[in-house]
């Protein structure tokens, strides 16, 4: 595993591919509050791209654009929250998205634990040190334990989104899942808009 570290945008050789796995440091978990610190990006490869993001300007015109490009799907997990986050402070449209939390809700119906750590260890079989979660983001070095946390967020969002797209289709919940996945921009912006509790289709 390579893990390259950028600041302020990805580099202009970078290559997203057909698909990219994605994930956000912020300092909390109130997007109009809590500022996007980092994003760590991976095709696939083994490798992992951690982008510090200029939090004078929020400024990331090449992620961004990748981040729109519909030929690329964007694979999350949770990608509500990142996709709020990433519109809320960089402007990013997100387009082409898949999320494994969605996904495992849909397919996993036999259990409640739908995190990355409890996806991981059972359709994968490996065991993620979750101790870097909570740790100051905002730090202009960070360290090498925060550096291999954040990479390991997205190294196997594509391996779990193989395992995970056996299991949509046999159970017959593919297309169903593709509408969760299409909704999720719309969801993010009812969350940055003031409705993260309240359900707008609720009936009272």
């Amino acid at each position: 595993m390579t893990i390259k570290l950028h600041r302020g945008d990805l580099p202009a050789d970078f290559v997203a591919g057909s698909s990219i796995a994605i994930d956000t440091e912020t300092l909390g978990l109130k997007p109009a509050r809590d500022k996007l610190c980092l994003v760590q990006i991976s095709t696939g490869d083994g490798n992992a791209h951690l982008l510090q993001v200029d939090r004078a300007t929020f400024r990331a015109p090449r992620l961004t654009a990748i981040l729109a490009d519909p030929a690329v799907i964007k694979i999350f997990h949770f990608a509500r929250f990142d996709v709020a986050v990433l519109k809320h402070y960089l402007g990013a449209e997100t387009r082409n998205i898949y999320c494994t939390k969605i996904a495992s809700r849909l397919v996993r119906t036999y259990t409640d634990r739908h995190g990355l750590k409890d996806l991981v260890r059972e359709l994968l079989g490996i065991e993620l040190d979750k101790l870097q979660q909570s740790s100051d983001w905002g730090a202009h070095i960070l360290t090498e334990a925060q550096k291999k946390y954040a990479a390991t967020d997205v190294l196997y969002l594509h391996e779990l989104k193989a395992r995970l797209d056996q299991m949509l289709e046999r159970e017959g919940r593919t297309e169903i899942a593709k509408a969760c996945f299409d909704f999720v921009p719309t969801r993010a912006a009812l969350d940055l808009l003031g409705w993260s509790e309240e359900d707008v289709f609720a009936h009272a």
